[in-house]
This record gives C-alpha cells, structure tokens and sequence, in this order.
C-alpha cells in the first residue's frame, strides 16, 4: 500500500496510472474507520485497479471547535485496516497541505442545505463542499464512494458535481449496522456502556416509522409517536424527518408510488448522531 502526504506527490503517481489506463476509485474519509468505510473501500476495489483512500478531518466543516478537538483519531489502526483490505493507496495531507491559504470561497448549496443538518451545523456543508472539491481536483478519480447514512452529504456532494461538471461518477453505499441494528458511525467510538445502550433509540425510531407507514398512519402522527418515544429516553432528539429522497424536502402525504426518506438526528450526552432510512415504492 503506498501512502502520500502531499498533493504533489500523490498527483505525480496518479498521473502515471492514468497513463497506464489505470482507473482509480476514492474513498473519502476522516480516519476512525469501521465497517461501513470497509464496504466503501471494498466496493471500490472490485469496481477499480487503484483505490485511494483519504484520510483528513477537515475543519472548514466543524461549526464546533470541540467537536473538531474531540473526533476520534486512529490512524494506525486505521491503516491496519486499509492494508488487511488490500487498499492500493492512501492520501493523509496535513492541514497545511490542505489549506496553505485560508479558504474564502464560500459554496451555496440551496434548499439541500436549508432542512435537517443545516439548521444545526451552520457552514457544514460549505466545508464538505469545498474538501470534497479539493479531493476531486487533486485525485482525479472516476468513481467516488459514500455512505447513505450521510444522505444529505450525498445529495450536496452530488450537486456538486453537477455544478462543477466534475467527471467522476458517485456511488451511494447502503447503510451498515452493529447487530442490534445502530448504524456504525466513528462517533459510536465516543459512547460509553450507557450512552450505546441509549444510543439505539435512533434506529428503533426509523422502525417504528416504518411500520407506521406500512399501516398508512399519517405524516403528523408519525412524528408525534416518534417525538413521544424520545420523550421516554434521555437521548436528545434534534430533528426526525419524513423527506424526499432526492429533494430532501418534508413531504406532507405519501402513497404506495412513494419513495420516502426517514431521516433523524439525536444528542446522546454530547455526541451527535444521525441515521436514516429510504423506503422505496
């Protein structure tokens, strides 16, 4: 496994396997890897003859100091990992590699960013917007992977690319989960014994929303009767959603012909949580 450091040498590699008529898959990450950056890098390698794997907490996305104090780090482990996969090359750029200069340019990203994590992390998307862009340009790839437990991360990432006519095309990987159904997440690293027990309050939600839709239970109803389960729980319930899965936007009716995103956002102690469920017609 080759790994780089900075933007110039990993082009100059990069270029070569072009010329080679290599193809060349990213995974963008911000290191603490669990099963779900697995199947991302898993997926890449079956679908391209380089996969690179970037590894950079980004902190133009942070709208929290701490936070970004705070996200887990484990690089060592996390090449371990890359390594027992059979990842083929690994981009970890320090901050300065990443921004030499303090970035003024300021992305705009329309309703995709006005519901859900918008009203909570203000700016985040700009800095996902504009890493995600640097990485394009640097890396060059012709496919990139993410998961869809950042569902409105993807849908920015894909308007993106859109605007910026980036050739590369993206591919959505379905959500992993730990057995009793808790989408794996690096923050679940930060949860002791009491806040992971709490902590499936999240994916109960989506099922209960799920069987409500199955019965035809209406919109309101179901997001009182998810609002009153977190009402029984010490979890904080930022936001539940029931959205369109491609505008993002609430919906305030569904039908059989309906494809419906489950979407929520919880507090457990001082560790932020999301998840999401897409029910297809």
């Amino acid at each position: 496994m080759r790994h780089f450091t900075t933007v110039s040498g990993i082009q100059n590699y990069l270029r070569e396997q072009k010329l080679n008529h290599n193809s060349i898959g990213l995974v963008p990450t911000m290191g603490a890897l669990h099963e779900g950056h697995s199947s991302l890098v898993k997926a890449s390698l079956s679908e391209n003859d380089i996969t690179v794997t970037s590894i950079f907490i980004n902190p133009v996305q942070f709208d929290n100091v701490e936070d970004f104090k705070r996200y887990p780090q484990t690089l060592e482990s996390d090449l371990i990992e890359l390594q027992k996969l059979g990842n083929t090359v690994v981009f970890i750029p320090s901050q300065q590699e990443m921004y030499p200069e303090k970035t003024i340019l300021r992305l705009e990203f329309g309703s995709l960013q006005q519901e859900m994590e918008g009203k909570f992390r203000e700016g985040h998307f700009n800095g996902v917007g504009i890493v995600v862009g640097k990485l394009f340009n640097i890396i060059k790839p012709d496919k990139a992977y993410f998961g869809q437990k950042d569902l409105q991360q993807y849908a920015v990432i894909n308007q993106l690319v859109k605007d910026f006519s980036f050739d590369v095309k993206l591919r959505c990987m379905p959500i992993l989960r730990e057995d009793d159904g808790l989408a794996f997440s690096s923050r679940n690293q930060r949860l002791d014994a009491k806040g992971r027990t709490e902590a499936i309050i999240l994916y109960k939600s989506l099922e209960l929303a799920k069987d409500l839709i199955v019965e035809k239970v209406s919109i309101e109803e179901i997001i009182v009767k998810v609002q009153n389960l977190f009402g029984q729980s010490t979890v904080d319930l930022e936001y539940f959603e029931i959205v369109d899965p491609v505008s993002l936007m609430p919906i305030q009716s569904y039908n059989t012909q309906t494809n419906i995103a489950l979407c929520i956002a919880g507090r457990v102690g001082k560790i932020r949580l999301i998840d999401n469920m897409i029910i297809s017609k």
